[in-house]
């Protein structure tokens, strides 16, 4: 089996807890990238990254230079990207397999909103997980048995008309239909059994589960 290739990016967003990011590089998600402004929350919760990459239109000064001799500096001008995505690119090139995204959102809704389109974007070239409070989502785009618990909460979101959608395990069952976004959600489903079956074909759905849930069971590897 080949081996997963495991790293974090920090963004500019509202600002992970430390054992939250204590957590995930326990899990294996052992390189940090800070985005920019993410260096700011790297150095406040006293975190050395492996990278720092972005235009650095946030990062601040005194944070710029006291990261001078510590780690990898990476200033890219050009803005068809965002400084996450400039992150999630050097990951591709380095032939990383997982990231997850912490503090990419919560203080702006169109940042998450651009968040939530990269981890669309870019699956087929690295599987991303959006981390937020109480939230972690996931996509994928061939069929998946999740790990759970009963009574975890698991929504569901389709991105077109063309994904249809089956699922065995949760109180309101999905049979071959779709779910595109902004038409039909399927928020706040709840697993009836330790095992979920979702049956993808024709596109990406983004799956949202509660990450004290699988930190609790040791879960987080089966996403």
């Amino acid at each position: 089996m080949h081996k997963k290739k495991k790293a974090i990016i920090i963004g500019n967003g509202k600002a992970p807890k430390m054992k939250e990011l204590e957590f995930f590089i326990r899990e294996g998600f052992s390189f940090i990238v800070a985005a920019d402004g993410g260096a700011n929350t790297a150095f406040k919760l006293g975190v050395i990254p492996d990278i720092i990459i972005g235009d650095f239109d946030s990062i601040k000064e005194d944070v710029l230079k006291y990261f001078s001799d510590k780690t990898e500096i990476k200033q890219i001008k050009r803005q068809f990207d965002t400084d996450i995505e400039k992150g999630i690119k050097f990951l591709i090139r380095k032939k990383f397999t997982d990231a997850v995204l912490l503090g990419a959102s919560g203080n702006r809704l169109d940042h998450t909103f651009c968040n939530i389109g990269n981890i669309l974007k870019y699956k087929g070239k690295i599987n991303i997980h959006l981390f937020h409070e109480k939230t972690i989502a996931t996509v994928y785009e061939k069929s998946v048995r999740l790990k759970t618990k009963v009574g975890e909460t698991i929504s569901i979101y389709g991105v077109d008309d063309k994904t249809f959608i089956s699922t065995k395990g949760l109180k309101y069952p999905v049979k071959n239909e779709t779910l595109p976004f902004g038409v039909r959600g399927g928020t706040s489903n709840e697993a009836v059994a330790d095992e979920v079956l979702i049956e993808i074909s024709g596109g990406k759905v983004i799956v949202m589960r509660e990450f004290s849930l699988l930190r609790k069971n040791a879960l987080l590897r089966f996403i």
